[in-house]
C-alpha cells in the first residue's frame, strides 16, 4: 500500500464517472445548504472518503433519467450542471472546478480535487446543437451519447440485447453533425452507453480520442454495456481510453464482485490493447452494488495496491491513474484548435420530423423540417448540374 499511495501522490487519480450530483438531487432536492458534504453518510462519496481515496479528479456525471426525455430534460440537466458548481463554490478548500488538462494538475497541485462535469445521455441535449454548445460553455467537457434509450439520433446498448429495436441504425445523419461538432468544441465523446455500431461508426469519423467513462471488459463479463475485444483494439488505435467501472453486474455479470475482479478488467484491457488506454471509472453513487474490498471511493488506493501486486510497472499504473486521461483531455483540446481554425459553428438544426411531438414547436423550421429538406434538395441539384457541366459536349 505504501508504493500505492506514494504513486497516487505524484500522478492524479482521475475517475471518469460519479453520481453524486444525483444523489444530492435524489435526495436532498439539489438543496446543498441542508447537505454537509463532510459528514454525509448515504452516498459513496464525501468529502473524507475523497481524502482518504487520494481522488486527484472527478468527472461528476450530470444525469437526468430517460423519462426526461421530450419533456424537461435539458432544464434538469442544468440543474444538475450547477449543482456541481455550487458544490465547487461551497467547499472551495476541497474541490477546483476544472475544464481542461491544465486546470486538474493545477488542482493537483494545490491538494484539491480537480471537479469536471459529464453529460450523461444525448437526450440531454434535447437533440440541439445551440443546447450542445452551450452547455459546454457551462464548462461540460464530455457527452455520453446516449443512456439507456435512444435518442432521435444514435441507438442506445440495449438495442445490442434485442430488448429495442434500432432506430437508426447506429447514428443518423444528424448523430453524425453531432461528433463532428464535439470535435469541433473540444468536447469528449463518450461511449459507455451506446451500441457496437455507434461506438464503430465514431471510432471511424472522430479526429480526436474518444472515451468509456465508465465500461468494463465484454470478454470478462459479456454484459452489452461493457467493450469488446474488437473495439478495445482500436480505442488503441484512436488514442483513447476505456474507464472501468465496478458495478457488479458489469464486473462478473453477477450480484457479487471483489476487487480482485475488478483487477482482472484491467489485465484483460492492458493485455489486449496496452496499459495506455485504461484508467478508473468507479460508478459510485449511480450503482446499488459494488465488490468486497470497493464499497466506496475511499477503497480505490487497495485497488492501485493490487495491480501493483500482480506486477504491474510504476509507469503502467501511473498511466492507469490519470496519465492516460490527461493525454486524452490534451490530444482532444490540440484537434478542437486545429477544427476551430477552419470550421465555424454547425447550425444546421436537426429536421423536426424527427423531433416532433406535441411539446415541441416549429419555431424557425419552414413546413416542419421542409427546410433542412430543401437545403439537401439544393446540394443535390447543385452537385448534379457540376457534374452535367462537365461531361464532354456531344
Amino acid at each position: 500500500m505504501t508504493r500505492a499511495l506514494m504513486l497516487m501522490s505524484e500522478t492524479p487519480l482521475i475517475d471518469g464517472h460519479n453520481d453524486l450530483p444525483w444523489q444530492l438531487r435524489k435526495q436532498f432536492n439539489n438543496e446543498l445548504n441542508k447537505v454537509d458534504l463532510n459528514t454525509l453518510n448515504t452516498t459513496h462519496t464525501n468529502i473524507p472518503k475523497i481524502k482518504k481515496g487520494r481522488l486527484g479528479a472527478q468527472f461528476w456525471s450530470a444525469y437526468v433519467p430517460c423519462d426526461t426525455q421530450y419533456k424537461d430534460a435539458v432544464r434538469q440537466t442544468l440543474e444538475q450542471i450547477d449543482v456541481v458548481h455550487r458544490m465547487c463554490q461551497k467547499y472551495p478548500n476541497d474541490f477546483m472546478f476544472a475544464t481542461t488538462s491544465q486546470d486538474i494538475m493545477d488542482a493537483f497541485a494545490m491538494n484539491k480535487t480537480a471537479s469536471l462535469i459529464g453529460v450523461e445521455g444525448g437526450h440531454s441535449i434535447d437533440s440541439s446543437l445551440g443546447t450542445l454548445r452551450t452547455m459546454y460553455h457551462l464548462g461540460v467537457r464530455y457527452l455520453t451519447l446516449t443512456h439507456s434509450c435512444n435518442t432521435p439520433w444514435a441507438d442506445n446498448w440495449r438495442v445490442d440485447t434485442g430488448s429495442e429495436p434500432s432506430q437508426h441504425d447506429g447514428l443518423s445523419p444528424f448523430g453524425k453533425q453531432l461528433i463532428v461538432e464535439m470535435n469541433r468544441l473540444g468536447m469528449l465523446i463518450d461511449l459507455a452507453h451506446v451500441t457496437e455500431k455507434v461506438m464503430n461508426q465514431v471510432l471511424d469519423m472522430s479526429k480526436a480520442p474518444v472515451i468509456f467513462s465508465h465500461s468494463s471488459a465484454y470478454s470478462i463479463c459479456k454484459h452489452k454495456r461493457n467493450v469488446p475485444d474488437d473495439v478495445l483494439r482500436r480505442v488503441k488505435e484512436k488514442r483513447g481510453i476505456v474507464m472501468v467501472n465496478f458495478y457488479n453486474d458489469y464486473v462478473t455479470c453477477s450480484k457479487t464482485a471483489t476487487l480482485s475482479d475488478v483487477a482482472d478488467h484491467f489485465e484483460h484491457i492492458k493485455k489486449v490493447a496496452g496499459a495506455e488506454i485504461v484508467g478508473f471509472g468507479g460508478d459510485y453513487d449511480g450503482v446499488t452494488r459494488l465488490p468486497e474490498g470497493l464499497e466506496d471511493v475511499s477503497k480505490v488506493p487497495s485497488l492501485v495496491a493490487e495491480l501493483l501486486r500482480r506486477g504491474w510497472t510504476n509507469e503502467e499504473v501511473k498511466n492507469a491513474l490519470g496519465n492516460n486521461l490527461l493525454r486524452v483531455l490534451r490530444e482532444v483540446e490540440e484537434v478542437s484548435g486545429t477544427l476551430q481554425g477552419t470550421l465555424s459553428p454547425d447550425d444546421v438544426p436537426i429536421p423536426y420530423d424527427e423531433v416532433k411531438t406535441p411539446c415541441r414547436t416549429s419555431y424557425g423550421y419552414t413546413i416542419s423540417g421542409a427546410a433542412h429538406s430543401f437545403s439537401t434538395l439544393a446540394l443535390l441539384l447543385t452537385l448534379a448540374l457540376q457534374a452535367l457541366m462537365a461531361l464532354p459536349a456531344l
